[in-house]
């Protein structure tokens, strides 16, 4: 389970609808827009994103890194961290 503290690059994300680059525990690399967060079917906590057109949501779990594509005053990079 992701920690509370990390949880809030993903609000942040979400919140300004930042373009950004997630990289997955499986290697895999996903570029899209930050939405909001949701629960999939399984009830599993996702973030809701926009990619290539499309909505998709990924498993917050999943999640190793992610960056943020573009300058802002927040943050730019953040590598998760599992209890």
């Amino acid at each position: 389970m992701m920690k509370c503290d990390q949880y809030d690059y993903i609000e942040i994300v979400c919140m300004h609808k930042y373009p950004v680059k997630l990289t997955l525990k499986s290697g895999a690399e996903i570029y899209g827009i930050g939405l909001d967060t949701q629960r999939n079917e399984n009830r599993d906590e996702c973030i809701k994103m926009t990619v290539d057109d499309v909505i998709r949501l990924i498993v917050l779990d999943t999640i190793l890194t992610l960056d943020v594509t573009v300058d802002n005053p927040h943050f730019q990079s953040v590598t998760f961290d599992y209890d």
